[in-house]
């Protein structure tokens, strides 16, 4: 696929705007009410780390960068499929798991960030850009992300926040979190540590067999 092609630059820039869009939004609008903001969350996060992929696959479509910037994508790609896995498996079983006391984001948000957004920066990793080659080279950077907003939540976000509360302690961004002992909280984050790099493999699965099968006609 020519990455340089008309249809894939529109589409990298809508993947762009949207992405500073929202980034823009949280900046403004999002929850300032505690120590950390907006950031004191996996999502956000996430968003702003899909906002940074998005500009450089469309750096690298428009010719101004030469750099693949793979790492970056496939790390955007795990760290999204992981936020859309957790989120919505916590809220069906019970919304206020994942939510602050005033209830869930506004629709727009809601769906953006937990699947629009993220859809479309797999389709671009997966297809586009066609990154999940050798993906070994972003274990290390994958892991140092996880392993910063943990660190970030449980030693910064805990310690300035009083709220949300729960049975065992208070502060940690999702609710949840602060009905579980440490030890349990360990075993959280490292099931969830775990579960991306799984992931990054899978998608090195898929693209295996993908990239086998459908090869481009020009790159």
């Amino acid at each position: 696929m020519d990455i340089h092609a008309r249809p894939i630059l529109f589409y990298r820039w809508i993947v762009f705007l949207l992405a500073a869009g929202y980034c823009l939004q949280q900046l403004v609008f999002g929850s300032w009410t505690g120590p950390g903001g907006p950031f004191r969350y996996l999502t956000i996060w996430a968003l702003f780390i899909s906002f940074y992929s998005a500009s450089r696959m469309l750096a690298l479509s428009e010719h101004r960068i030469t750099r693949k910037h793979e790492v970056t994508a496939m790390c955007a790609a795990v760290l999204n499929v992981m936020v859309v896995f957790l989120y919505w498996r916590l809220f069906f079983a019970n919304p206020a798991s994942v939510t602050s006391s005033s209830g869930p984001p506004d629709w727009y948000l809601q769906y953006y960030l937990h699947g629009l957004g993220p859809l479309l920066q797999i389709i671009d990793a997966m297809f586009i850009g066609r990154v999940f080659r050798r993906v070994w080279r972003a274990i290390l950077p994958l892991l140092a992300i996880v392993a910063a907003y943990v660190a970030w939540a449980e030693l910064f976000v805990q310690r300035f926040n009083a709220r949300p509360e729960g049975t065992v302690t208070s502060g940690l961004p999702y609710p949840f979190l602060n009905s579980l002992e440490l030890p349990e909280r360990a075993v959280f984050y490292g099931v969830n540590i775990g579960t991306a790099v799984a992931l990054l493999f899978v998608f090195a699965l898929i693209g295996a067999v993908l990239y086998r099968v459908w090869k481009p006609a020009s790159s």
